[in-house]
C-alpha cells in the first residue's frame, strides 16, 4: 500500500478526464488521472467519436468513388473496398492520438495511473489492477468516468453480429442487411457507414420521427435525404427481440405503444446494431458507500461548480445532466480545473452544438422551434437554401439549408439548425454569436467571404429580417 497526496485526482480518463487533468496541472496543482481502460481517450477516443469519424469519411469518399464524381468530369475504374485496410486506418487513428493524449501528460507532468478506481472516503481513491494496489489522497475527487451503451430487453448484445456501437464500428464483413434499433445520432451515423459500404440497412425507431431532440423541420427534412440516399425507416415501432441462428438474425417487431393499426411481423437481418441512448457509467466507483447522490437517472448529482453532495467530491460529463457529447465534458473539465485553482470556470449550456456526422451533415445549437412555440416566445425564421449558394453549387452539394431563430423583439439569436454540406463546421460562427449574445443584425452584417459555404448562414440572418439577397 503506498499513500500519494494529490490536489487533484481525476477518475477517468475520457475527454473531460483527460482535459481537467492536462488543466489543472497548467494551473499549478499536482494532479492525477486514473484510467482502467488501459488507453486514454475514453468512449470517444477508443471506441466513439473518432473511429466513427474515420469510417464515416473513408466511406464517404468510398460512394462518392462509386457514383457522382462523373458529373465533375472525373472517370475512375472499377472501385473496390478492402475493409480490413479502412479497419486499419481507423484503428491507426485511435492509436496515434491516445500516444497523443499520453504525451501531453508527460508534457504537464501529469501522473497517468492504470487501474480500477473505488472512492474510499475521507479524500481516498483505492486503485486496483494496475501493477499494484495503492490508496491516493487527494483534496478533490472529480468523476469522470463517462458513459455506456443502453440495453434493450430481448436483444443479447454479442459484438459480433449483435452489437452496440462498439462492435459495429468492427464487423468482419458488410452485412447484406443492418437493422439498426435506434433512429438517433449513433444509429444513424454507423448506419450511414455500413449502408455506403453496400449493406442494406433498416432503421427501427419507437418515437415517430428521428432525432428526436432536433427541430422538427430539420427531422423531416434529414429523414427524406436518408431515404433518397437508401436507408429504410420503420417508424413508431418497438422491437420486441432478437434471435440469431445460423442463417441470421430475427428481429421481432410490432406496432409501438398507441401506435393505431399494424402487426406484429419478423425481419430478417445479418447483423443488429443496437443503439437506444447511452447511460451514466459509475459501476464500481463506490458511489453508495461514499454517500454520494444520484437522480433517478443515475447521473450523479451536482452544484453549479461541479460539487457533489459530499465535500471534496465533483463530477463532470456523461456521468451529470446534461448532452452526453465529449466538447461539453471538455468544457466542464477545463472549467472545474480552474475553480478548483480559485478562478471563476463557466459553462453556459444554451451553446452547446450537437453534430450527425452523416452526409450531408446535420447541426444544432440553441433553441428548436418547438422549443420556442412550448415557452410561448415570439420568434422569427430566417432560412436560405444550399441550392442558392454558389459554393454549394460548385462542389454539388446543394441539399439542405440553414435556419437560424431569432428573438421577435430583440433580434438577439436563440438557435440555429443547419442541414447540408459541412454543416457542422458552419454552425459555430453561430456558437461565437450566440456566445456574445449577437443578433440576427449582427451575424448578418460580418463579412462572410465569397464563395463560401458560410454565406448560407449570412443570408440566413439577413432571412430573420426578409432580407436575403440570393433566394
Amino acid at each position: 500500500m503506498s499513500d500519494s497526496a494529490y490536489d487533484v485526482i481525476v477518475i477517468g480518463g475520457g475527454p473531460g478526464g483527460y482535459v481537467c487533468a492536462i488543466r489543472a496541472a497548467q494551473l499549478g496543482l499536482k494532479t492525477a488521472c486514473i484510467e482502467k481502460r488501459g488507453a486514454l481517450g475514453g468512449t470517444c477516443l477508443n471506441v466513439g467519436c473518432i473511429p466513427s469519424k474515420a469510417l464515416l469519411h473513408a466511406s464517404e469518399l468510398y460512394a462518392e468513388a462509386h457514383g457522382g464524381l462523373e458529373n465533375l468530369g472525373i472517370k475512375l475504374g472499377k472501385v473496390g473496398l478492402d475493409l480490413a485496410a479502412m479497419l486499419g486506418h481507423k484503428d491507426k487513428v485511435v492509436g496515434d492520438l491516445t500516444k497523443g493524449i499520453e504525451f501531453l501528460f508527460r508534457k504537464n507532468k501529469v501522473d497517468y495511473i492504470k487501474g480500477t478506481a473505488t472512492l474510499a472516503g475521507d479524500g481516498t481513491v483505492a486503485v486496483a489492477g494496475g501493477k499494484d494496489k495503492s490508496e491516493l489522497k487527494a483534496k478533490a475527487i472529480v468523476l469522470a468516468t463517462g458513459s455506456d451503451h443502453v440495453d434493450l430487453p430481448g436483444v443479447a448484445i454479442d459484438e459480433k453480429r449483435i452489437v452496440s456501437s462498439t462492435g459495429a464500428l468492427s464487423l468482419a464483413e458488410v452485412p447484406k442487411h443492418l437493422v439498426v434499433i435506434g433512429g438517433g445520432y449513433i444509429g444513424l451515423e454507423l448506419g450511414s457507414v455500413w449502408m455506403r459500404l453496400g449493406a442494406k440497412v433498416t432503421v427501427v425507431e419507437f418515437l415517430d420521427r428521428i432525432v428526436p431532440g432536433m427541430d422538427g423541420e430539420i427531422g423531416k427534412t434529414f429523414q427524406r435525404v436518408l431515404k433518397k440516399q437508401g436507408m429504410t425507416f420503420r417508424l413508431g415501432t418497438k422491437v420486441t427481440g432478437a434471435k440469431a441462428s445460423k442463417s441470421g438474425i430475427a428481429v421481432s417487431v410490432a406496432p409501438a405503444a398507441g401506435e393505431a393499426g399494424g402487426k406484429a411481423e419478423t425481419l430478417e437481418a445479418d447483423a443488429v446494431l443496437v443503439a437506444i441512448g447511452r447511460r451514466p457509467y459509475t459501476d464500481g466507483l463506490g458511489l453508495d458507500k461514499a454517500g454520494v447522490k444520484v437522480d433517478g437517472g443515475g447521473r450523479i448529482e451536482v452544484d453549479q461548480k461541479f460539487q457533489t453532495n459530499v465535500s471534496g467530491i465533483y463530477a463532470i460529463g456523461d456521468v451529470i445532466a446534461g448532452p452526453m457529447l465529449a466538447h461539453k465534458a471538455e468544457d466542464e473539465g477545463v472549467a472545474l480545473a480552474e475553480i478548483l485553482a480559485g478562478q471563476s470556470g463557466h459553462v453556459n449550456y444554451e451553446t452547446v452544438p450537437g453534430i450527425v456526422y452523416t452526409w450531408p451533415e446535420v447541426a444544432a445549437v440553441g433553441k428548436t422551434e418547438e422549443q420556442l412555440k412550448e415557452a410561448d416566445i415570439a420568434y422569427k425564421v430566417g432560412k436560405f437554401p444550399f441550392s442558392a449558394n454558389s459554393r454549394a453549387r460548385v462542389a454539388a452539394h446543394t441539399e439542405g439549408f440553414v435556419k437560424i431563430l431569432a428573438d421577435a423583439a430583440s433580434d438577439r439569436i436563440l438557435g440555429a439548425h443547419i442541414i447540408g454540406p459541412d454543416a457542422g463546421t458552419l454552425i459555430h460562427e453561430v456558437v461565437v454569436a450566440m456566445e456574445f449574445g449577437g443578433s440576427a443584425e449582427d451575424l448578418a452584417r460580418s463579412f462572410h467571404g465569397h464563395p463560401t459555404l458560410n454565406e448560407a448562414v449570412k443570408e440566413a440572418a439577413f432571412a430573420v429580417d426578409g432580407r436575403a439577397i440570393h433566394n
